[in-house]
């Protein structure tokens, strides 16, 4: 996820079925790939050979069928990442906006090609069809909705289940970047923390962005307070370690810490609220993304990062 990682090459995987929402988020992912030297796959899941086995075209009638339709939705989605890719890597004309902030490109650095794009069309349902495409990606976006128009009322459930099973981090795009806007890592005490936190450190940088580490103590909230040499980091102590921790490892980075009390997922999204991206790790990565994850999945208004 950081930048010198996507230097050394890789893939961003992003979903498409032809909505507004996978346009969103093949934007970002483009954007993205450019900032971070990565390549760029676009997944479109056809589904329609679960339902059935009238794919073909209607006789004499030029452009029809399921299939057709199916690779139309690809293609117009490896266009407009292939757009979106020249944009932000600076090779746009004159007068387009670029798609990714200009503190990502230093401002006398030369034009360079876009990131390859191709595209992949697997039949099956969004979930599977994604999470095979990424095993070798670096980052897998979608949308947070309208994975097409037969399964667009269960894409929140596809975020759900990605968050919990792809193979690599997940990034759910709900709007387009905000400049200027922080991303808001959540810390706690738990072991894969430091790993959460190094992978907002490596997207605060591809994007620009400043850094906000946010820790919610649920100690007011009926915890039970642990005393002794063994006891835990808690509360403020925690967090300006993690703080620390996060300055150490990028220097060049605006860092900066919040403490919240109460209920984890309501003290994130509230932190959260004018947040570019948030941050949340699996701490079970094979047992599902967890409750806090699918809370803030339901209810953010920003995007979020999973990590793995």
């Amino acid at each position: 996820m950081s930048a010198p990682a996507g230097q050394q090459g890789g893939i961003v995987a992003v979903g498409y079925g032809g909505s507004e929402a996978a346009q969103l988020a093949v934007r970002w992912a483009a954007g993205y790939a450019a900032a971070a030297g990565l390549n760029l796959r676009v997944v479109h899941a056809w589904v329609w050979p679960v339902f059935t086995k009238n794919l073909g075209p209607v006789r004499g009638v030029a452009g029809s069928g399921l299939r057709h339709s199916a690779e139309a939705i690809l293609a117009e989605g490896v266009e407009l990442a292939r757009k979106a890719a020249l944009e932000a890597a600076g090779a746009a004309p004159s007068g387009v906006q670029r798609a990714v902030p200009d503190a990502a490109v230093p401002e006398n650095a030369p034009e360079r090609p876009g990131p390859a794009v191709d595209g992949l069309m697997e039949a099956g349902l969004p979930a599977p069809v994604l999470r095979d495409a990424a095993r070798d990606a670096r980052l897998l976006v979608v949308g947070s909705r309208g994975l097409g128009a037969v399964l667009g009322q269960v894409a929140g459930s596809v975020c759900i289940d990605l968050a919990g099973s792809a193979p690599c981090p997940v990034m759910v795009i709900r709007r387009p970047r905000r400049r200027a806007h922080p991303v808001v890592v959540g810390v706690d005490a738990s072991p894969r923390s430091p790993t959460t936190v190094a992978e907002a450190i490596g997207l605060a940088e591809v994007l620009g962005a400043p850094l906000q580490l946010v820790h919610v103590d649920p100690l007011r909230a009926g915890a039970r307070e642990e005393h002794g040499r063994h006891a835990r980091l808690h509360g403020q102590e925690l967090l300006d370690h993690a703080v620390a921790e996060a300055r150490q490892l990028a220097s060049g980075l605006e860092v900066s810490g919040s403490l919240r009390e109460g209920h984890a997922a309501r003290g994130l999204l509230d932190a959260a609220d004018d947040a570019d991206v948030l941050v949340l790790g699996t701490h079970n990565p094979s047992g599902g993304p967890g409750n806090t994850v699918s809370a803030v999945l339901h209810k953010a208004r920003c995007n979020v990062l999973v990590t793995r």
